[in-house]
């Protein structure tokens, strides 16, 4: 019997076998010279005096505590550095420890870090002598009440805090721990930019002995740069490159940047990696690489089962990865969490595309406001390298904004001034300063809706296009729903700027969420306004069942749905609303005519053919039968402009049955697929998606 990767880590764990073994940054290697400290630690906390296996969050199961609500934990454990390390300066490493960690080593203070997300390391060189072993300790406080720190979804205590659309927290440390050995005068940051397109921009912060006048080179196979640093151990310059490779989904080529400070055995050396490519807006449209870019997301929120918000191994991120892909998106919204470097270097790697966005508050106050704010320059340092990051978000859905940015001048500043510290410390992607609605400072109009009945939402994503209606209804909570609207003033321009949805999706079963997924993904393709979707979500969270897989990454019954072809780079969009799942059009059939138009992303002009079949009831719908075909004639579709409706005629029917429809190229090669399905229609008998109520696993406004 195979085990899923969650039981692989729980065996490792129980095994004694390190968990997440592998180096953690290769997006920045220095795996020459490195030591995990993943693994058992002696821990402490309240009553408890035991071991924990290290990076897995006290509330797992794979920690080997399990316990929620711990306000705090002291980790303790023997380390011992290689004698061959003598001579260079160590650095301990953590990936992120939530929240505040104070750090020691045989009693002396190391230093202190606050802030869940964000990853840091301390310069212990003079604490540790090689060969010899010292007791590392690192002293947790993890706050219960969470609403004025940055924690994105875990819950809190009081429970009013989102408690619907939280899950278990995510407390100590949870990401990798481990020890570096590097130069006497190292590079202790390194930024690297490509979105010149003919070079990589360099920018190395140094640390150690002698920051300031040191020689820094850059260099990759073919072209180098020679560098000084200045009197703050600064140095930038640009390598440029003869024959430039730019970096694209369709071609994620990377540039290895080795960076070395010195010459003699004591010398620096650090990989980073990066590509060359530029995203932009040009007025309502997102471009990359001088190409119009059209986002078909998904929401991730990167949990798992028994694990919580750490991935139980390496492979699990990259398996995340290419299941969006095989899912049919082209990018992946990573939502309120810095997600672990491996995952994003995997992203580089493959293509796909990321939203990225920091954790919030939940209730607003200046302490509150500064602490998100706090978390902005590490998330820039540790993940701006990566091409694959082509939005970054900050605020959600006004969270630890009190859900008030138009009532309230110092909350909309709040919003405002992330969005100017983010851009004055990166000013190469688009910025969204409050993920939802009211934007008062952003490159995107992202906004969220939720709407079970398909007419209303049909005519809602029509009226927002055309700008008729700038409003939509929010379910804030039981008994709580207000219009929210794109903007947030009076001031912010009514065009010029791109539109997506950044959230959507409905249904109570895992049939239904399949066919609010087919329909109202094709009303956003019906109109060329839009830059894009997102949609809500990628796979199960403890109680949040709104995923399109499982918490174990396990696809669910879609009822004949395949969201490759939902998502695919060509749709078709069928000119009818439908009645319920498993019934779009009633039986009998009369034999009726079905407009269908063609949505095309692709870079250059297609000429397709329709054509459609009755099968029977629950068909494959990735099949061409081979009888009762009807056909259009040649349809021209040009790339992200809607195509004109062609009538296929739709023979009657009698009883049950799908109607498969798909459209062929001139080659004959099917390139898009869509389905009716044909049932008795009765009327609902439970709350459901016709009743105009909510069904979903997630309340619209708090995903």
């Amino acid at each position: 019997m195979s085990l899923s990767i969650t039981d692989q880590a729980l065996v490792s764990s129980e095994t004694g076998a390190v968990p997440r073994p592998e180096y953690p940054r290769p997006d920045r290697d220095r795996s020459e010279r490195w030591l995990t400290l993943n693994g058992r630690w002696d821990f402490e906390a309240d009553d408890i005096r035991s071991d924990i296996t290290v990076p897995f969050a006290w509330e797992s199961e794979s920690s080997g505590i399990r316990r929620t609500w711990l306000e705090r934990g002291v980790y303790r454990r023997q380390v011992v550095v290689p004698a061959e390390w003598a001579g260079r300066r160590v650095v301990l490493s953590f990936g992120a420890v939530h929240h505040r960690a104070v750090v020691r080593i045989d009693g002396s203070a190391v230093g202190e870090h606050v802030g869940g997300y964000e990853s840091f390391e301390f310069d212990v060189t003079d604490f540790l002598v090689p060969g010899v072993a010292s007791e590392v300790e690192v002293e947790v406080e993890a706050p219960a009440d969470k609403r004025a720190i940055v924690h994105g979804k875990q819950r809190s205590i009081p429970r009013d805090d989102y408690d619907g659309v939280s899950f278990t927290p995510t407390s100590g440390i949870w990401q990798p721990v481990w020890l570096e050995a590097r130069g006497r005068t190292y590079a202790r940051s390194v930024a690297l930019r490509g979105d010149s397109l003919t070079g990589i921009d360099v920018s190395v912060e140094l640390a150690g002995d002698e920051t300031a006048g040191a020689v820094v080179r850059a260099q990759i196979p073919g072209a180098s740069i020679e560098l000084t640093s200045d009197a703050a151990g600064r140095a930038s310059g640009r390598i440029e490159l003869a024959e430039p490779r730019l970096w694209s989904p369709e071609d994620p080529h990377l540039y290895r940047v080795e960076v070395s400070v010195g010459d003699d055995d004591s010398a620096d050396r650090v990989i980073a990696t990066t590509g060359l490519r530029r995203i932009e807006t040009r007025g309502e449209e997102l471009v990359l690489n001088g190409s119009r870019l059209y986002v078909r997301g998904v929401l991730d929120q990167g949990y798992w089962r028994d694990t919580g918000l750490t991935a139980p191994d390496a492979e699990a991120l990259r398996r995340d990865i290419a299941l969006a892909r095989e899912l049919g998106y082209n990018l992946v919204r990573k939502h309120l969490k810095f997600e672990d470097p491996i995952w994003l270097h995997e992203a580089d790697v493959t293509g796909m595309l990321v939203w990225a966005e920091p954790a919030c508050p939940s209730r607003f106050s200046t302490a509150a406001a500064e602490a998100f704010e706090a978390q902005l320059p590490a998330m820039v340092e540790r993940d701006g390298n990566h091409p694959s990051i082509v939005i970054w978000g900050l605020y959600n859905e006004e969270w630890g904004l009190d859900w008030d940015i138009p009532g309230s001048p110092a909350r909309a500043e709040a919003a405002a001034r992330a969005y100017d510290l983010l851009r004055a410390l990166d000013d190469t992607r688009p910025i969204v300063e409050n993920s939802g609605w009211s934007h008062v400072k952003s490159d995107l109009v992202d906004w969220h809706y939720y709407e079970p009945d398909l007419a209303t939402w049909k005519q809602a994503v029509a009226d927002l296009a055309t700008g008729e209606r700038e409003t939509f209804p929010v379910r804030l909570g039981p008994g709580f729903t207000v219009d929210k609207s794109f903007y947030g003033s009076a001031s912010f321009p009514r065009t010029g700027v791109p539109i997506l949805n950044s959230e959507y999706g409905e249904g109570f079963t895992s049939l239904e969420r399949a066919w609010h997924l087919r329909w109202e993904t094709q009303e956003l393709r019906r109109h060329d306004r839009y830059s894009g979707y997102v949609y809500t979500e990628f796979s199960d969270v403890e109680h949040e069942c709104a995923g399109l897989l499982t918490e174990d990454r396990r696809t669910k019954d879609w009822g004949g749905c395949i969201p490759a072809d939902v998502n695919a780079e060509t749709v078709l969009v069928l000119d009818l609303v439908p009645h319920r799942a498993g019934a779009d059009v009633a039986t009998p059939v009369a034999e009726f005519e079905l407009g269908v138009h063609v949505s095309h992303h692709g870079r250059s002009a297609l000429e397709l053919q329709v054509h459609g079949a009755w099968v029977s009831a629950g068909s494959p719908t990735d099949v061409v039968p081979a009888s009762g075909i009807v056909t259009t004639g040649a349809l021209e579709v040009q790339p992200f402009a809607l195509s004109d409706a062609v009538a296929l005629d739709v023979p009657a029917r009698d009883g049950a049955g799908r109607f498969l429809v798909w459209a062929t190229d001139a080659t004959g090669a099917v390139v898009a697929r869509a389905f009716l399905d044909a049932a008795e229609v009765e009327a609902p008998n439970r709350r459901g998606a016709r009743d105009g109520e909510f069904v979903g696993a997630a309340a619209p406004g708090q995903a």
